[in-house]
């Protein structure tokens, strides 16, 4: 069946419900799990407020350690329930991709990830990252609600 499986985190309570979810699944299945997110890359012209009130490095070692606190908490639930765990701290605009690309890059047969629930017209603005991936992936998607 599945042998490895990508777990992709933001740090929201949906995508942590999803990766308790990928990890017990992954145990039952004798599967190891790759944890991942996404930070997005340092730009002198944005919204962002972190961004504007910090230095490109500032902002980059504070998105890193946010990143790194994040594949913690995944590696820390796959160590409680015997599974082998990868991290990947991808730095992307485009978290969709960033996604993708890291389960085809360390061969994932299954992505696990959240759906946060947004409907009508609130969830077609916003653009569901997890509706970009289920749209472009060639790996199958498992979506947790």
């Amino acid at each position: 069946m599945y042998k490895r499986i990508l777990l992709p985190t933001d740090g929201s309570e949906p995508s942590q419900r999803a990766i308790l979810a990928g990890v017990d699944f992954a145990k039952e299945i004798g599967a190891e799990v790759v944890a991942m997110t996404a930070i997005p890359e340092f730009r002198t012209f944005t919204t962002d407020a972190e961004m504007l009130e910090q230095t490109r490095d500032q902002y980059e070692a504070a998105s890193k350690e946010r990143g790194q606190r994040l594949l913690d908490e995944v590696a820390s639930a796959a160590r409680d329930a015997g599974v082998v765990c990868t991290r990947v701290l991808a730095v992307s605009d485009n978290p969709y991709d960033a996604i993708i690309t890291s389960a085809r890059d360390h061969q994932c047969d299954l992505i696990v990830m959240a759906s946060h629930g947004h409907r009508g017209l609130k969830g077609l603005l916003l653009g569901s990252e997890t509706q970009k991936v289920l749209v472009h992936s060639a790996i199958p998607v498992m979506v947790h609600r």
